[in-house]
């Protein structure tokens, strides 16, 4: 049996898209996200949530190996989100990552073009931990001096692929960490320096 969506699929959508877009806009604050999904697993609640909320049919998902297993979870997103599934990464506008330790480098994904910067993916990346009182030092648009950001599992290469990907601005990938109620982001514009 397919699991439900939203229960209201209007209104929780524009919440969680709001919980998003409020993390991007203000890198380093982390934002309360409710879902009230339970979907097969691995797919976690907060990940599912941010699919619903932003893919469609004009924004194929791709799935890590994890999630890529689970024939339910490709069905779920499929029926929610109307979403094309696709193997290749660098073709996805959005990136499920269930074993953040392990996300694949981040060329694999679309870095945008220079007239298209806004043709890139958006990884986001199931995480355990979540803490703006600690860890990266973060500055950049949207950040009032400076903020912090902890965050885990991650691969331990990830500042200086953060690095990198700000480096290639305006063009590289944008980040969206989902933990158990709650999301912050890292997008491309945010310099990130280890604490």
């Amino acid at each position: 049996m397919l699991a439900r969506g939203f229960a209201d699929p209007v209104h929780d959508a524009q919440g969680v898209f709001r919980a998003v877009m409020d993390a991007l806009a203000r890198p380093g604050t982390i934002q309360a996200l409710a879902t009230g999904l339970a979907p097969p697993a691995p797919l976690t609640p907060e990940l599912a949530a941010v699919a619903l909320a932003l893919a469609d049919a004009d924004a194929p998902l791709w799935l890590d190996a994890g999630l890529a297993e689970s024939p339910a979870v490709a069905e779920f997103l499929r029926f929610h989100t109307g979403a094309r599934i696709t193997d290749d990464p660098a073709e996805a506008a959005f990136a499920l990552v269930s074993d953040a330790a392990a996300c694949p480098k981040f060329d694999a994904f679309a870095q945008g073009m220079p007239a298209y910067p806004d043709r890139s993916a958006t990884l986001v990346l199931a995480v355990s931990d979540l803490s703006d009182r600690e860890g990266w030092h973060l500055d950049g648009p949207g950040i009032r001096d400076s903020a912090r950001l902890a965050a885990s599992p991650l691969p331990a290469d990830m500042p200086a692929r953060l690095a990198r990907n700000h480096a290639g601005f305006p063009q590289g990938i944008d980040l969206i960490l989902a933990a158990p109620g709650r999301v912050a982001a890292l997008p491309r514009s945010t310099r990130v320096r280890e604490g």
